[in-house]
């Protein structure tokens, strides 16, 4: 297991735990951080005991992107990522590093910036009541492009784009983010997120994992594709299942009055 300077990774049962751990600057992203979460989402990913994963913050907020000091004092600005942009290589997020298992973003606080990555990546996305969600590039003099491109992917492109341009000026609320789709559920209060996220993590885990692994890429190229094409993708991830044992043993357990036992 490896040790962590800027995040924790927690297993609690079936479920891990991916927590951004530089509170003192709410969680900013310095390029250890960058570099120890692309560690993380594969640990957690080849580990044969945890089903799910949760990602969220230490302290007073969920993640606020790019650590604006560290770009500011060396001396290379913003040019430090331009080779992995270019390439289109963010192992930092879980949708760029592949990860087959089910992810739910816990958003708590402050949620800007590049921590928008993280919403935008997940497969579920909950939030405390007292969480907000703003996109400050534009304040800063920087493009706001890839976190808001996913994101209109999935709520209405006319709030996405207000979030773009309104920059660091305005927060969008929890019930907000929850009326627009970004999120499926508010928890109230604020305090008992991680107890919400490991009981709706704990729910996902009962499932076949061959068969969410399956769903979850078959929903997210219906993102990337059209109608017709999408099912067709959807199809062939359906009939790949066919042969595993989880296929048999679903119907059984349940015609048995019983508790599955999935293949790892």
């Amino acid at each position: 297991m490896t040790t962590y300077k800027t995040i924790k990774v927690e297993r609690h049962g079936p479920v891990g735990w991916l927590i951004n751990n530089r509170p003192d600057v709410l969680n900013a992203m310095n390029n250890t951080m960058r570099d120890e979460l692309a560690d993380a989402w594969l640990e957690l990913d080849r580990d044969p005991e945890v089903r799910v994963i949760v990602q969220t913050g230490e302290g007073r907020a969920f993640q606020t992107g790019a650590d604006l000091t560290e770009v500011a004092s060396d001396g290379v600005g913003m040019e430090r990522y331009q080779d992995s942009l270019v390439d289109f290589d963010l192992h930092f997020t879980s949708w760029h590093q592949n990860v087959t298992k089910p992810v739910i973003a816990a958003v708590n606080g402050v949620c800007a910036g590049g921590g928008l990555h993280f919403v935008a990546d997940a497969d579920v996305v909950i939030a405390a009541s007292d969480a907000t969600f703003f996109d400050p590039h534009v304040s800063v003099g920087q493009v706001t492009a890839i976190e808001v491109i996913a994101l209109a992917k999935k709520i209405p492109f006319e709030a996405v784009m207000r979030m773009a341009l309104v920059g660091a000026h305005e927060r969008m609320t929890a019930a907000r983010a929850y009326e627009l789709g970004m999120v499926s559920q508010i928890v109230d209060p604020p305090e008992t997120l991680r107890e919400a996220a490991q009981e709706l993590a704990e729910k996902i885990a009962r499932n076949s994992p061959a068969a969410m692994a399956a769903t979850k890429k078959a929903l997210w190229a219906a993102l990337e594709l059209g109608l017709t094409d999408a099912c067709r993708v959807g199809a062939q991830h359906l009939v790949g299942l066919w042969g595993h044992p989880d296929q048999t043993e679903g119907p059984l357990a349940f015609v048995e009055k019983r508790a599955p036992r999935w293949v790892a």
